[in-house]
């Protein structure tokens, strides 16, 4: 990427921030995402040059163990994004607000985020839906508080959605352009667009000024965001059929694992030389 999100010290902002987002989509420059929930991964992903982390409630599903990110609370979710923030160093860190911390209305959702602007170091807040949301942003963002939103596919609404689905096929296709407007409109610098196709999130990524962040959305939108474990081959179970595999680091470490097994097994670790004399 060239100026202003690539990561070559010459022309990378010392910090990527909104502003950044709009100068990348208005420049035809794409804008890259992950998920990240301690600070080794975040510093790695840092210093590779990805534009901003998301500690996503998809942490309920890889580092909490639930089956869904519903149970997922905000009191989970802070010290995992304390510790992404403290860790980037140029990243712009957008933190998750989890299902039932925002949906009562807009003096809940500022509570919320507030909690994470003050309590962790994040530059963001992500919250799902679109119109049913307008007034949530809206007031978060008065407040100051830069907003991504999330329509589309919005895992904490999987139940009333039916499962996973794909979004906006079809007739559905005009709630999901409400739903873009709605977000834009309440004044979020992005919105993700999850499970949608192609040509669907193509026109959206037309006809809004802000930022569109792919996930499942085909490439005709300003940038992507893939959950750091699927694409890392680490998840185990059902994968996201639009997951490109980038590593194995789930083989690699049971390679290591069962070499360190194997070897304390037979007397050969620690040897001579990793033993004090």
């Amino acid at each position: 990427m060239s100026e202003p999100m690539k990561p070559a010290p010459s022309t990378s902002p010392a910090r990527v921030r909104t502003r950044h987002f709009q100068r990348a989509k208005d420049q035809g420059i794409k804008i890259t995402g992950l998920t990240s929930y301690d600070m080794l991964t975040a510093s790695i992903f840092d210093e590779a040059g990805i534009d901003f982390l998301l500690v996503g409630d998809s942490a309920g599903n890889t580092v909490l163990g639930y089956d869904t990110t519903l149970p997922v609370t905000v009191d989970e979710l802070i010290p995992l994004t304390r510790a992404v923030a403290g860790a980037a160093k140029r990243a712009l860190v957008v933190a998750d607000m989890p299902f039932g911390s925002y949906e009562n209305g807009p003096e809940d959702a500022l509570k919320t985020a507030l909690r994470f602007m003050k309590e962790t170091g994040a530059q963001a807040v992500k919250l799902e839906g679109g119109e049913r949301s307008h007034d949530q942003i809206r007031r978060i963002v008065s407040a100051g508080i830069p907003v991504m939103g999330h329509i589309g596919f919005t895992p904490q609404s999987e139940h009333g959605l039916g499962g996973h689905i794909i979004q906006g096929r079809g007739d559905a296709f005009d709630q999901l352009m409400r739903d873009a407007r709605a977000v834009q409109d309440a004044g979020a610098f992005a919105v993700v667009l999850e499970m949608v196709p192609a040509d669907a999130a193509e026109r959206v990524t037309a006809e809004l000024d802000i930022p569109t962040i792919g996930v499942g959305a085909g490439p005709h939108v300003s940038g992507q965001l893939l959950v750091w474990t699927d694409f890392a081959g680490l998840t185990t179970g059902r994968i996201p059929s639009f997951v490109k595999k980038y590593a194995d680091i789930r083989g690699a470490l049971t390679d290591a694992v069962s070499a360190f097994r194997t070897e304390v097994a037979d007397g050969v670790y620690p040897g001579e030389e990793y033993s004090y004399k």
